[in-house]
């Protein structure tokens, strides 16, 4: 079955048309929150159910749940009765979403840290059909660039037509509304998919250079997020007009559409190695323009390019990780690295910058960058010596 993927075949049965529309949408639904998070958590601080400190608590409390769920179902669970547990879990998330205005104080952290279990393993059910399909960089880039933009169209509808009128608990109401939706949709996710191969014997995770190669995709994360989270400060400190993040915002976004469009578009077409080192050089371009403090437009430009090489350069990390893994073990657990490495980052970051200087995150974001490539660097340059001694007379 290893051998079908390599050859451009899927691996096991070829899911139909229905089974995959609803297989990435359920996985929509599980990273759904990461878009949301700060217009719903943000509007119950308005509101004063919660301090601008459990905000962030909670906020962190579940990317880190839905992150570890990811990765555990990915180490753990055996892609069968997939049908049942994405309805249950969509059923479960919808309980927690609408339960979460209910409560205030740290009783939101709880609820929303465990509504990122839920979230994890449908997030988890769309990688699994991802690291089975005959080219799992395009796949991903897909599932990114839908993501992306289901977020924002959600993020938009509800902030225009729903929050503005019934607050936060309409908020969360219509997030819940979209789980029970996700729960129908979810009636037609395949029953069961092919089992990755393994040797007699050999345990279901994935070797030691799976996991280093997941470890590069963690400190790619972790770079991204760590980075974006404080460009509004960096901006206050360069002096600029409050409205020139909310502009930043909405061009990293559209940019982030096209970059994940990009990436689907060329992902098999072109080398991922130099794709990832190309993409480097750019994104440490943009780290040294964010630590001169531009001008805001240079800021604008800056935004939307990080934005752009955010959703490109993802989908090629996976071909990196199956090149590391050829049995897919590792691919299975990305998703779960990868949130992960989004909390981590802005939580090392936060504890090294100050109130008046927010560059140390730039700094810790670009040191992330840098290992995490050279990290993919080395894997690649391991196997290409292997295999050039395999092959020697």
């Amino acid at each position: 079955m290893q051998a079908a993927a390599q050859t451009g075949q899927w691996i096991g049965p070829k899911p139909s048309a229905m089974e995959i529309f609803a297989v990435m949408f359920v996985g929509v639904a599980g990273i759904m929150i990461a878009g949301l998070q700060p217009l719903l958590l943000g509007t119950l601080s308005h509101e004063g159910k919660i301090t601008a400190n459990q905000l962030g608590q909670a906020a962190t409390a579940e990317l880190l749940a839905l992150g570890l769920a990811a990765f555990l179902a990915g180490a753990v669970l055996k892609p069968v009765r997939l049908k049942l547990i994405a309805v249950v879990m969509a059923i479960v998330l919808a309980a927690l979403d609408a339960a979460t205005p209910l409560v205030e104080g740290d009783n939101i952290t709880l609820i929303r840290g465990l509504a990122g279990l839920p979230s994890g393993v449908l997030m988890w059910v769309t990688i699994a059909m991802i690291a089975r399909t005959p080219a799992p960089e395009r796949w991903s880039g897909a599932y990114l660039t839908v993501q992306t933009l289901a977020q924002f169209l959600l993020a938009t509808l509800i902030s225009v037509a729903v929050v503005e009128t019934y607050g936060a608990s309409g908020g969360w109401i219509a997030l819940a509304g979209f789980c029970v939706i996700t729960a129908i949709i979810a009636l037609f996710v395949p029953d069961k998919l092919a089992p990755l191969v393994r040797e007699e014997g050999a345990s279901a995770l994935p070797g030691s250079r799976g996991w280093i190669a997941l470890l590069s995709a963690f400190l790619y994360s972790a770079f991204t997020i760590a980075v974006w989270v404080y460009a509004e400060p960096l901006s206050k400190q360069a002096g600029h007009d409050p409205s020139i993040f909310g502009y930043a915002v909405s061009i990293s976004l559209a940019c982030q559409v096209v970059g994940g469009f990009a990436a689907t578009i060329l992902a098999g077409r072109i080398n991922w190695l130099w794709t990832v080192l190309v993409c480097t050089a750019l994104n440490v371009a943009i780290l040294v323009g964010y630590y001169a403090l531009p001008t805001p437009e240079m800021y604008l430009v800056l935004s939307g390019a990080f934005g752009f090489l955010w959703m490109f350069v993802l989908p090629f990390l996976v071909p990196m990780i199956i090149e590391a893994d050829p049995t897919r073990r590792a691919a299975v657990l990305i998703g779960g690295a990868q949130v992960l490495g989004c909390s981590f980052g802005p939580f090392v970051a936060s504890m090294m910058v100050t109130e008046v200087d927010s560059r140390a995150a730039i700094s810790f974001g670009g040191a992330c960058l840098i290992v995490a490539v050279l990290i993919a660097f080395g894997l690649h340059q391991i196997r290409s010596k292997k295999t050039g001694a395999e092959g020697a007379p």
